[in-house]
């Protein structure tokens, strides 16, 4: 796991000290070494900061120029099959020097190019940048993983091709992009190719990109998509779910694969604890697992990951929060760059923070959910649709209208906003943000004005991935998928965890099983009247204690509405001090007193907060 940053100046005069500083922008993401690379001409600098896992030997070290020094990579992720490849590339006559991935990484395009990426399981960033040759340009190519699991952030302009893991690395202190903002404000994060601020990009998953270094022309290109669902409809839950529980416990075997200590985070959901129960299968050692314990609240379920650590006989570590507050932002902040709104990113960095203690890589449960129909927001649109399937949509439209003249927060509001589009789409209209009428009353009207008809296109950009499935259950899982998995969960997971400098793998994001997933497995063994993921809970009760509750879904969760109130109005206000000034500051002031007050505007207020951390960190 490590950081990157890389810089084509069409005008050379590139220097080591310019490279060197931005480098060390992503200090926290690799401590443990550091490289810098620039070509002769002075044109192109790649760089970065390691935090060592395979190999730790010198030999790993980054940029890795190939033998023959046309080729340089740097790299930020985990091959997990690098050594079946190595295999493969040693059968063509190629020779390494190390135990690196690294090294296998290169290998691998030197010998197929970017067909290359079709054979990776991994999780990965990385740009290699090709000298050329009489006959061949020289290049920059660069790809993202699958799922969207490591960062890639890109700037182009007439001048130069700038790239790096984080946003602050780029030195970006541009204008605010709007229309990204405006998706902020409505999903809680910034999806796809788009950034908060102008003239910024992100690389999508599953995308990858070539720079013609002649002629300055950038391609971007996708080299993977989900399968359709063409289900496996002779196969019945028992052999469906081992077929699950098979490429479940491979996918752990791999991602247990490290030089230094390894451990499993452990909330005590279903995901996690098969992840636990996976590794316990496959391990000849005792695994370490990690959870957060919320003495005297609701949410405190660490009882549950007790009773799931005590029955593999893990190595469980707990971090109780006696006396938790949102004091706790102050220490996460400075690592807030492009902002995401999910307040779970505090106990999760906390959890991190925790694990980086005795492991450097941890294995989640990230990815189960959309793979096998987990939210509970599924299961409500379908009983929805069943229940008001006869009702006529201008009924639904109308009663979302009325019901968004209520103010933020007032309980019902967003369910009956929500079912704008009609019921199995209430997760594309609604949700714990700022629908289309809270955005009209927190946006200034000059923004609103510019924005014109693009005001709604955070709900069509969830639409569109919508539409791309078979049934509704595809449609909802593959929604989900393809925005909020990427944008916010996988953003939350890669942030939290590189603030402490620890490596997070997700073995239900081996592309094997999303693949099995969402194209052969059958939408009723994901979710069936009142029963959601049905293959998972069969798996469940092979693998898992029998009196552990698997109809429970948690993760790592704390209660933001009570600590929001716990600040009161000019506390909460003092936190919004660094948002844009298209935004309506009475408007806030409205919301904070709405929440003070009682109505639930915790998820909105910590959407504000969080950008305005990021606005105060663009201009540090």
């Amino acid at each position: 796991m490590c950081g990157i940053y890389g810089v084509y100046s069409y005008y050379g005069g590139l220097t080591e000290t310019y490279l060197v500083t931005y480098r060390d922008r992503l200090f926290h993401r690799g401590p443990d070494d550091a490289g810098a690379w620039i070509s002769q001409d002075g044109r192109i600098g790649l760089a970065q900061r390691r935090l060592s896992i395979i190999d730790l030997s010198p030999m790993g070290h980054q940029p890795m120029h190939s033998k023959d020094g046309r080729f340089v990579i740097v790299f930020n992720g985990e091959i997990y099959n690098y050594q079946h490849i190595k295999d493969d590339l040693r059968a063509q006559g190629v020779c390494f020097t190390s135990d690196s991935d690294t090294e296998v990484l290169l290998a691998a395009y030197m010998a197929w190019g970017d067909t290359c990426l079709s054979r990776l399981n991994g999780m990965f960033a990385f740009a290699i940048y090709d000298q050329g040759t009489a006959n061949q340009p020289p290049t920059l190519f660069f790809a993202r993983d699958r799922a969207g699991e490591k960062p890639f952030y890109y700037s182009h302009t007439a001048e130069s091709f700038r790239f790096a893991s984080e946003l602050k690395a780029l030195g970006h202190c541009g204008q605010i992009n709007l229309q990204a903002l405006n998706h902020y404000l409505s999903l809680g994060y910034v999806p796809g190719d788009m950034c908060l601020f102008e003239g910024v990009h992100k690389l999508p998953p599953a995308h990858c990109g070539r720079l013609n270094l002649s002629t300055g022309e950038l391609t971007i290109s996708r080299y993977w998509v989900l399968p359709v669902n063409q289900p496996k409809l002779n196969m019945d839950g028992t052999e469906l779910a081992g077929v699950a529980g098979s490429l479940i416990e491979d996918s752990v075997r791999l991602r247990l694969v490290a030089d230094v200590p390894v451990g499993v985070l452990l909330s005590g959901g279903l995901d996690s604890s098969l992840v636990v129960a996976a590794a316990a299968r496959v391990s000849s050692a005792p695994v370490e697992t990690f959870t957060i314990a919320l003495p005297g609240s609701s949410l405190d379920e660490a009882h549950h990951a007790q009773k799931v650590a005590s029955y593999f006989g893990t190595r469980h570590h707990v971090l109780p929060l006696d006396k938790p507050s949102l004091d706790l932002l102050d220490g996460l902040a400075p690592f807030i760059d492009e902002p995401i709104a999910d307040s779970s990113i505090l106990p999760a960095w906390l959890v991190f923070g925790l694990a980086r203690k005795q492991v450097t890589v941890a294995l989640g449960g990230d990815g189960g959910d959309e793979l096998f129909g987990g939210y509970t927001h599924y299961q409500n649109a379908l009983a929805d649709a069943k229940r008001w399937g006869g009702i006529p949509y201008p009924f639904f439209s109308a009663l979302a209208r009325a019901a968004s003249l209520l103010p933020a927060g007032v309980r019902g509001r967003n369910r009956f906003t929500s079912l704008r589009g009609g019921a199995l789409e209430q997760n594309i209209w609604g949700g714990a943000y700022f629908d289309a009428h809270l955005r009209y009353r927190l946006l200034t009207s000059n923004a609103v004005d510019e924005l014109g008809a693009d005001f709604e296109a955070p709900a069509r950009f969830l639409r569109n991935l919508f539409l791309r499935g078979v049934n509704s259950i595809d449609c909802m899982t593959r929604t989900d998928f393809g925005s909020v998995l990427p944008d916010d969960f996988l953003v939350k997971i890669d942030r939290a965890s590189m603030a402490h400098s620890l490596e997070v793998r997700a073995p239900m994001l081996d592309h094997r099983l999303i693949e099995f997933a969402f194209g052969q497995v059958p939408s009723h063994w994901k979710i069936h009247g009142n029963e959601t993921r049905r293959l998972q809970r069969l798996l469940a009760k092979q693998w898992l204690p029998a009196d552990l509750d698997i109809n429970r879904k948690q993760g790592f969760s704390i209660p933001i509405n009570e600590w929001l109130r716990n600040e009161g109005e000019q506390g909460l206000m003092n936190r919004m001090g660094g948002l844009p000034d298209v935004i309506n500051i009475d408007e806030v002031r409205s919301i904070v007193r709405g929440h003070i007050a009682g109505r639930a505007n915790g998820g909105r207020l910590f959407a504000l907060i969080m950008l305005s951390i990021a606005m105060r960190n663009l201009h540090q």
